[in-house]
């Protein structure tokens, strides 16, 4: 499984990132967390808001702080 978190660093995309590392450590699951700063690479995504989820290919997320429940219901 392959998590990207995508935004350009800022306060919300990092509390991003510690929720889906939460919600893996919770449930035990392994995953390769990424987070993509490259706007191009963001928007090649359809992506044009931050924070950004994606969980293999599929965006999960998009311009909000996701909830650990949320989190948990994806990776699942």
């Amino acid at each position: 499984m392959e998590i990207k978190v995508l935004g350009p660093g800022c306060k919300k995309c990092q509390e991003t990132e510690r929720v889906v590392k939460e919600a893996l450590a919770e449930t035990g699951v392994q995953a390769d967390l990424v987070h993509v700063t490259d706007t191009m690479e963001i928007a090649a995504h359809g992506v044009f808001g931050t924070p950004a989820v994606v969980v293999d290919g599929k965006v999960k997320s998009v311009g909000k702080i996701p909830s650990k429940a949320d989190v948990i219901s994806w990776i699942k």
